[in-house]
């Protein structure tokens, strides 16, 4: 008892040091700047967007234009189809020619529709968690592609918005060496604001497992400031839009 009571007094006296020290520090800095230290939280009158944001949208086909633009200008790919069949075709030629050998994607009824099975008979593609005897993470980065379908993508920001559950894991996106992103063409919004607004009103129940914003290939300049490509994710990024 005694112990405890010396160890929690120890705390209490060493949080009253750093206190001090932070204090100090910061009255230091007051000083220079010959201003009193700020003691209260700074107002903030207006939140979220101004008004002139929120009604700032594009049409369709300057959406399309902007978003090609956005994407391709950080070294994406971006392809426009009448069709999801236009989408399977254009699929399954690219893994011919790049020879592809595994293929895995979301388990989603709109993906099942592509019939990439048939499509790719020389290719083994494996549906994200259908089988829970598989270890799904080393599937996804064993893959050569992975393929998924947008939630939401924005036109001003270039970005493609995929959400995760259970039968849409994220790894699928973020694990394979080239992805391919089909977005519907009525989910193509011009602002962020427009997407992140149904996560508002859904509430915090009904937040999906992960929220994924991306904005072309995985790219890095952690290292000296040599920009490389494919370290965090796939390091090549085709954006479908169809419909």
């Amino acid at each position: 008892m005694d112990t405890a009571k010396t160890h929690q007094q120890w705390l209490i006296e060493m949080e009253a040091e750093s206190r001090s020290k932070q204090t100090r520090f910061i009255n230091g800095i007051s000083t220079k700047l010959r201003r009193p230290m700020v003691t209260e939280p700074p107002r903030h009158p207006y939140r979220g967007a101004p008004d002139f944001w929120n009604a700032y949208e594009w049409n369709e086909q300057e959406r399309i234009e902007r978003f090609t633009s956005n994407f391709r200008i950080v070294g994406g790919h971006v392809e426009r189809f009448t069709t999801m069949d236009d989408v399977t075709r254009f699929i399954a030629e690219k893994a011919k020619e790049l020879s592809v050998k595994y293929v895995i994607r979301q388990n989603q009824p709109e993906l099942d529709a592509l019939n990439l099975e048939g499509e790719l008979p020389e290719a083994q593609v494996s549906v994200w968690n259908s089988d829970p005897g598989q270890y799904w993470k080393a599937r996804s980065a064993e893959a050569d592609f992975g393929v998924v379908m947008a939630d939401y993508a924005a036109a001003y920001t270039g970005s493609i918005t995929v959400l995760s559950s259970k039968d849409k894991g994220r790894s699928v996106s973020l694990l394979p060496t080239v992805l391919m992103a089909i977005i519907p063409v009525e989910r193509l919004k011009t602002r962020l604001g427009e997407i992140m607004v149904h996560f508002d009103e859904g509430g915090r129940e009904s937040l999906p497992a992960g929220i994924h914003f991306i904005s072309g290939p995985s790219r890095s300049a952690d290292i000296e400031n040599d920009l490389t490509i494919g370290v965090h994710g796939p390091g090549v990024v085709y954006a479908l839009i169809v419909g």
